[in-house]
């Protein structure tokens, strides 16, 4: 399947704890932050999504604002070195933990980073078809290890076909992270696989108008 995943999300405190407290969307201030955070587009109200859909397509916005939470969903962010992210997005009056993840099937490529009051933390991109290492920055966090480790299956079949050239699937490696800190996972979702629902977090949809509407 050739699916795109692209999120930012602000916390102040444990976002998982915040999700699974199933938090209230608050609709209009999802809006006015993403006037904020898009200052010079202006955008009509399309189809909402939801968690679990962060595919947000070109000139369309998933965004949500909840009580010490915030998640925007905008192929934007899909970069190939997340420490390179413009700082327009890195305000750390929106939260003052923010984590980037995003993730494209077709490659096999995930990128995640994580900002503490403003400093970059770690920054990580793999791309599994090409077998790169786009950016690796800062210390591996706890739940990488067992991916980079020996331990894992891929080590102990280097001959196995398809096998990555760092002996683990980035998009393995992006479900490990998407749970670790959302508590949920990508590939393979069903209900009984992650403590939080992701289709039950919705998203406000937002259109990009083409400029000659704008006026």
């Amino acid at each position: 399947m050739d699916a795109k995943r692209s999120i930012l999300v602000y916390s102040d405190g444990d976002a998982k704890e915040i999700l699974k407290s199933q938090p209230e969307l608050d609709r209009e201030l999802s809006i006015e932050l993403a006037n904020t955070l898009f200052p010079l587009k202006r955008f009509t109200p399309t189809e909402d999504g939801n968690l679990l859909l962060t595919n947000a397509q070109k000139n369309t916005l998933y965004i949500g604002s909840y009580p010490g939470l915030t998640i925007v969903s905008t192929p934007a962010i899909a970069i190939d070195y997340p420490s390179r992210l413009p700082g327009s997005f890195l305000d750390p009056e929106l939260g003052n933990t923010i984590h980037l993840f995003a993730m494209h099937n077709a490659v096999e490529w995930f990128a995640y980073a994580i900002w503490k009051n403003g400093t970059l933390v770690r920054s990580l991109s793999v791309s599994g078809n090409d077998g790169q290492i786009l950016e690796d920055i800062g210390p591996r966090q706890p739940f990488e290890e067992y991916h980079w480790s020996e331990g894992h299956p891929l080590f102990e079949n280097p001959e196995e076909e398809n096998c990555s050239p760092f002996n683990f699937n980035p998009l393995d490696l992006g479900d490990a992270a998407f749970n670790e800190y959302l508590g949920y996972q990508i590939e393979g979702y069903t209900s009984d696989s992650s403590p939080i629902d992701p289709s039950q977090i919705p998203l406000v949809g937002l259109q990009k108008l083409p400029w000659w509407k704008i006026w």
